[in-house]
């Protein structure tokens, strides 16, 4: 006879209401997965846990901008402290230059009375020692006084659209150039022309030339007994104003203006005046010479 399965002698648990939402009582017991509870004690084992990075960064910003600000207000705080120190320094400053130049002007009026009355002596000496004709020939030649008459203006300026030049090099042997600007020996040939074509004075943009005159040259800049003189150049001869405008175009360095303009763009201009005005050359001292004679011995 097959044997029957004892009973159980204890009563059955009775199964409890929500044993069918066994998944939800689950999720809700164990809201928090052990992976995550376990990342978390790892971070604040290891002393990661408190603010989060983001706002970490946005406090390290403000602290930064907050640093900025002292730095440019404590800025600002010494400028305005230093201020009133830089402007008197700088008013001090100013008044010295005043100063210095009302004392060069000065200086420049006496220099200017004096050549008048160096001036005024050297024509009267030369009047004692030879005669006014002499006197006025001799200041006229030397430059030592004004001269006023007919003669010539030319007008010698650079090129339309005159360079540099690639390398600054002065004008080759052959005694032209590229660049359209005017060079310190074209102005001498010009000058030579007028006084080879009979010149009694020379001037150029008001420096009276001399027989110690030189025109040279610093960089593109020409000189004139070493003073700057800029385009255009107005050159004043006074003489025989149609003779010399004539002798002067016909001669070889009125040729070589002429082939300057042609060939480089260099403007020239030539008219006869029948007043002209050049003052005195600065500096100038005339001086004589007197026979030296010596009795025989016998």
């Amino acid at each position: 006879m097959p044997q029957q399965p004892p009973v159980r002698s204890t009563p059955t648990r009775p199964s409890r209401p929500d044993a069918s939402m066994s998944l939800l009582t689950n999720v809700m017991d164990h809201s928090l997965d052990d992976g995550y509870a376990e990342a978390a004690a790892r971070k604040e084992a290891a002393g990661e846990g408190g603010l989060p990075k983001t706002l970490r960064a946005k406090l390290g910003l403000a602290a930064g901008l907050v640093l900025a600000a002292l730095v440019v207000t404590v800025g600002a705080a010494q400028a305005r402290v230093a201020a009133p120190v830089v402007a008197k320094e700088r008013e001090e400053l100013i008044d010295r230059i005043d100063q210095e130049t009302e004392a060069a002007d000065k200086l420049e009026d006496s220099v200017d009375q004096l050549r008048d009355d160096v001036s005024a002596r050297q024509r009267a000496a030369l009047r004692d020692s030879g005669g006014s004709d002499r006197a006025e020939l001799v200041g006229i030649l030397s430059g030592a006084t004004e001269v006023t008459g007919p003669g010539v203006k030319l007008v010698v300026d650079d090129a339309k659209e005159a360079t540099t030049g690639g390398d600054g090099d002065p004008r080759e042997t052959s005694g032209f150039s590229d660049t359209g600007r005017v060079r310190d020996r074209d102005m001498q040939r010009v000058v030579n022309g007028l006084w080879a074509s009979g010149a009694e004075a020379v001037s150029i943009n008001g420096q009276r030339l001399t027989a110690l005159s030189a025109i040279r040259a610093a960089g593109d800049a020409i000189l004139v007994d070493n003073k700057p003189l800029v385009p255009p150049y107005t050159v004043l001869a006074v003489g025989d104003g149609k003779r010399l405008s004539t002798r002067f175009q016909d001669s070889a360095d009125g040729l070589y203006l002429h082939a300057l303009q042609e060939n480089y763009g260099i403007r020239t201009a030539i008219s006869v005046e029948d007043d002209l005005r050049l003052p005195a050359a600065p500096s100038v001292i005339v001086r004589t010479a007197q026979p030296r004679t010596e009795k025989g011995t016998s």
